[in-house]
């Protein structure tokens, strides 16, 4: 019976022990302001607002490649319209050649300029061939013109999106006649308005 006494006796004092532990953990005192660096009032306070000004928006500077156009009669001109008398002007080239020579890098530096000022146009680069040669073999020269034009036009800072390429061989002399006159116009690449986004 006393070993039964002391049993509870233990028991008792090891679940009033538990309870005190428990209870000292829930009543930790918050501490005290003034504890933490920086802080001066307690946890609870509210924050204060700060009367500092906000700095000012950060401003994306312009792409320096496309240039505002206003007053411009071809911002509001048809693509048709400005096809007929196109500011972009074609490059020639030599006799079964797709190598740029400088008068047609000349030519593509002012084209250049025109689409950094209109800077949504999206032109065709239309690669061109006299009547002499196959089918087939015109059709690829006019491919590899094109491609010259587009590839040299990039280096000069122009978006590759806004240039797409076309072969059309010699299926579209631009002037008509069986001559060396006639053949070394017809041997071009064409700039041709797509699109205005």
């Amino acid at each position: 019976m006393k070993r039964l006494h002391a049993l509870t006796l233990v028991l008792g004092m090891a679940v009033a022990l538990t309870g005190c532990v428990k209870k000292t953990a829930a009543t930790t005192p918050a501490p005290s302001p003034g504890l933490f660096p920086g802080s001066a009032t307690s946890r609870t306070a509210p924050a204060t607002v700060s009367s500092e000004v906000p700095p000012p928006p950060v401003v994306v500077p312009m792409d320096p490649t496309v240039r505002p156009v206003s007053n411009d009669p071809l911002v509001n001109t048809s693509i048709v319209d400005i096809n007929k008398d196109s500011p972009l002007r074609p490059v020639f080239f030599a006799y079964d050649s797709d190598s740029l020579d400088e008068p047609a890098r000349t030519t593509m530096s002012a084209n250049a300029e025109v689409l950094r000022k209109y800077g949504t146009w999206v032109v065709t680069v239309e690669g061109h061939c006299d009547e002499r040669g196959t089918a087939e073999y015109n059709l690829a020269l006019g491919d590899r013109r094109a491609q010259a034009v587009k590839n040299y036009m990039v280096s000069l800072g122009i978006p590759a999106d806004r240039l797409k390429t076309v072969s059309y061989g010699s299926e579209f002399p631009f002037v008509p006649g069986h001559d060396e006159k006639s053949w070394s116009q017809n041997r071009r690449a064409h700039f041709m308005l797509t699109a205005k986004q």
